[in-house]
């Protein structure tokens, strides 16, 4: 009974809906009977370009559904080409500033997707997937080695330098010598004379397993005998890699990691150009294990690329290729013909990326990822959200409107597995050093050529923009830093709580459901004006602190 002035309302008169007040157990069945039309608007009505232009990730919002589930329950697997999926729907882009060795190999723990940027060497690059392909659940194929002259003193240094203690020692102290012992923190710590050799306080009494040992062998041996790290030698008694038991505890607890169900290795991908000498590149990292390659290019639809995904596909067809980037249904339509196992959406949208300004080309990335993954949907071709991420938001929205996994770079650039170094910039924050692969400082960066008056021909910027032959330089990119977020083991899993919280709140359990939902249109959406956004943002407050997660 309504209440005025806090008294009971004597003759029942409600005040809303001119006093008529129906059954509210008929709620239901007048909102599907009298409502033929879903609240909010549809995807199509949405992206059409003719009514609402082009939008970005902010110019709109998802409407929440009906929550049934825990968060918990939520399934992030998605296809990031025909033949190959991830447990979780995240990629790092192939930047000289964001993914080498180390990057690709946390993001595929994470049950994502790292892709090892071409601005280097080819056996560079190589090399670094082979760190990848060969990180087999624990093994370290480069352990920091001894020789039995290291003295006492140089072990602890060691030490603090690394931050462990074990270390192999070998007849000539590199790998692939024969193995005469272990230094261990218990054998230096108390070991005053630091001028004495190491070979006076290793131990000798070594438990070692033969090279071809595998994971589940490894890990039985160290459990019984009790050992910190394991040696693996080959049939001359030479260190071929060392097992630890506290790498062997951080792979079990990565349940997610994207792996090959035959190998158990994890997947890798590396980005390569499309210049004939790109193929030679191309036949050694397939050499070092190479699982996927994506072309690299800001405009894929090309002649260059058509020929090359063709190539790959006749040469190599065990290799699964992604194509772009592409904007457009006719750019992806090229492509899908040629044979791509997936697609880069994107053009001008990265955050480090100014190609739209100084070009005029490209399309606001919302648009985008809509037109060309629901072209691309027909294919059975998965697509990918490149550019214009900062937060979790954009990754749900990019989900929503069709992409299959969202790709990171400016968001991964600060973290500790990202290449470079910290510096302290004049606000006295703690950041990292990066760049767009169109600015001027990665097309003159001379690494890809081995600093040879030539490398602008072999550098992966100059072959992104197809500004190899350029007397004149154009940029379309600029080189900045970014803030420090700590280590991807920690902001991965953020991303995806957040992920899951969000479609939770969209009353959905898995992607696939979320995109036919959205093509449905079950799964709805709302434009928002520019109000609107100042409103879904931090506002009315005279200072506040924006910890992300804990």
């Amino acid at each position: 009974m309504p209440l005025t002035n806090g008294d009971v309302v004597k003759n029942k008169a409600h005040m809303l809906n001119n006093g008529k007040v129906e059954d509210f157990s008929t709620a239901l069945k007048v909102l599907q009977n009298e409502y033929s039309q879903r609240d909010g608007l549809d995807a199509k009505t949405l992206l059409d370009s003719n009514k609402n232009g082009g939008l970005t990730y902010n110019d709109f919002l998802i409407l929440p559904g009906y929550i049934g589930f825990s968060a918990s329950e939520v399934a992030l697997d998605s296809p990031v080409t025909k033949r190959i999926s991830l447990k979780t729907p995240f990629v790092s882009s192939p930047m000289d500033t964001v993914t080498e060795h180390s990057m690709a190999i946390h993001m595929a723990l994470l049950g994502g997707l790292g892709v090892i940027h071409h601005n280097c060497s080819a056996e560079d690059q190589a090399e670094m997937v082979r760190k990848v392909k060969r990180f087999e659940n624990g093994f370290i194929l480069d352990p920091v080695v001894m020789s039995p002259n290291t003295t006492v003193g140089e072990a602890k240094q060691l030490k603090e330098k690394w931050g462990f203690g074990g270390f192999p020692v070998t007849e000539n102290g590199t790998l692939r010598s024969k193995l005469v012992g272990m230094i261990t923190s218990r054998d230096i710590q108390f070991h005053t004379t630091l001028e004495d050799p190491v070979s006076s306080v290793m131990s000798t009494d070594l438990v070692t397993a033969p090279a071809g040992t595998t994971l589940l062998e490894a890990n039985a041996v160290l459990s019984k005998s009790k050992k910190g790290k394991l040696p693996i030698v080959d049939s001359n008694g030479n260190l071929v890699s060392l097992l630890s038991r506290t790498d062997l505890m951080k792979n079990l607890n990565y349940p997610l990691a994207s792996k090959l169900p035959h190998s158990k290795q994890l997947i890798c991908a590396a980005a390569i150009g499309t210049r004939p000498d790109d193929k030679t590149r191309l036949q050694k990292l397939v050499d070092a294990g190479l699982d996927i390659v994506v072309l690299d290019s800001s405009q894929g639809n090309s002649i260059y690329q058509i020929e090359m995904i063709k190539y790959i596909k006749e040469k190599y067809p065990q290799l699964d290729v992604i194509g772009g980037n592409v904007v457009t249904r006719e750019q992806a339509a090229s492509l899908i013909a040629a044979g791509v196992d997936g697609l880069r959406i994107g053009m001008g949208s990265g955050s480090a990326c100014i190609t739209q300004e100084v070009m005029a080309v490209g399309r606001p990335q919302a648009a985008s990822v809509f037109n060309v993954s629901t072209f691309a949907a027909r294919f059975g071709v998965p697509c990918i959200a490149d550019g214009g991420v900062q937060n979790v938001g954009h990754i749900v929205k990019g989900l929503a409107l069709g992409a299959s996994t969202v790709m990171m770079g400016g968001l991964l650039a600060g973290t500790t597995e990202s290449p470079g170094n910290y510096f302290v910039s004049r606000e006295g924050q703690l950041v990292k050093a990066y760049r767009g692969m169109g600015s001027i400082d990665a097309m003159e960066d001379k690494k890809a050529g081995g600093g040879s008056k030539d490398s602008k021909q072999s550098n992966a910027g100059t072959a992104r923009y197809f500004s190899e032959g350029d007397r004149l330089l154009v940029a379309q990119g600029v080189s900045g830093s970014v803030l420090d977020r700590g280590s991807v083991t920690k902001f991965v899993p953020y991303l995806i709580a957040g992920l899951q919280h969000s479609l939770q709140d969209i009353g959905v359990k898995t992607l696939p459901e979320l995109r036919r939902g959205v093509t449905e249109g079950s799964v709805r959406f709302e434009l928002r004006t520019v109000s609107a956004q100042a409103e879904g943002n931090v506002h009315g407050l005279h200072s506040f602190d924006k910890k992300l997660y804990s």
